[in-house]
């Protein structure tokens, strides 16, 4: 495994629509990722977490900024950066097999079907799901679903592995399953890993540090040292008073992030919807038709990252 390099962010400028339409999302925001961590985005709902999410990954580009991976600047899907998308449901091809599902991506880097199947297979091992390559995504459960998404994402052998509310569609023993196989990934493959999460419990339990984004336009509002140690577990570390004052610190810090957000304003990541959605909705903070054309969903952004992934 690649030790890969650091994710930057200076002073990113994001702005959807035009004329009276326009909305700027995100506005001077600035941040580090350094390798081998694991960092938790957190932010109120539409406060642009999956759009910064897509800059990060090549899929969209900033307004303005830069945002670079080492030295080089990251304008387009990079073979060193994986992603998991918020929905396995809507990324996992159902005519496919799961070991086809998890190679799919290999396909485009030019790796041989042999070589496809065998990394699969680790993949799959690695996720805790030996033994059902030959099943179709519909024949397991939706956590099954999710590591198989987890899986494909590792079958890059990337350094760098993004991760878009990867949780969200699972139940709670699911949740926190997954949540313990992506600290153990991170510990025995040394990656880095960004996770994007509405959920402030899994982003304490989960990061090294916990970044907290608000204010609309939306910027870094916290970016705090989680400090709970490498060996954590469901009961014990979220029963440590250390836990319960980093969750409300982080739940404040959103608070009043709201609260100094101008009034009447739309929320981050909407910039031309006509028609409000449901509280909660998954889709709040995805963005909408910009300047680069139609915001790709996971079906098409996997297959554009697959057919540009090596340049």
């Amino acid at each position: 495994m690649k030790r890969g390099s650091s994710l930057i962010v200076e002073d990113v400028r994001k702005t959807f629509g035009h004329g009276a339409d326009e909305h700027t999302v995100m506005d001077g925001l600035s941040l580090r990722v350094d390798p081998g961590e694991l960092v938790c985005i957190v932010g109120p709902s539409g406060a642009g977490k999956t759009t910064l999410l897509r800059c990060l990954s090549g899929l969209i580009r900033p307004t303005s900024g830069t945002i670079r991976y080492g030295d080089e600047p990251l304008t387009r899907p990079h073979a060193d950066i994986a992603v998991v998308f918020q929905d396995y449901r809507g990324s996992l091809l159902p005519w496919l097999r799961v070991r086809e599902n998890v190679a799919f991506p290999l396909e485009g880097m030019g790796v041989k079907r042999a070589a496809r199947s065998r990394r699969a297979e680790e993949c799959l091992e690695a996720v805790g799901l030996p033994g059902v390559g030959d099943k179709y995504p519909w024949q397991l459960s939706g956590g099954m679903q999710q590591r198989v998404a987890i899986a494909r994402g590792l079958a890059y052998d990337a350094p760098v592995l993004l991760m878009d509310e990867p949780f969200g569609s699972v139940d709670a023993q699911s949740r926190f399953d997954l949540e313990d196989l992506t600290l153990r990934l991170r510990a025995e493959l040394g990656i880095t890993v960004i996770v994007v999460t509405h959920d402030i419990d899994e982003a304490v339990y989960l990061g090294d540090r916990v970044v907290v984004l608000g204010g609309r336009p939306t910027t870094v509002v916290d970016n705090l040292t989680v400090g709970l140690g490498t060996d954590r577990d469901q009961l014990t570390t979220r029963a440590d008073h250390r836990f319960t004052e980093l969750r409300t610190r982080v739940l404040s810090r959103i608070r009043e992030a709201q609260t100094a957000a101008p009034a009447g304003q739309p929320a981050a990541g909407n910039p031309v919807r006509r028609t409000p959605e449901p509280e909660g909705h998954d889709r709040h903070d995805r963005p909408q038709d910009g300047p680069e054309g139609p915001a790709p969903d996971a079906l098409g952004a996997a297959r554009e990252t697959s057919g540009r992934a090596v340049r």
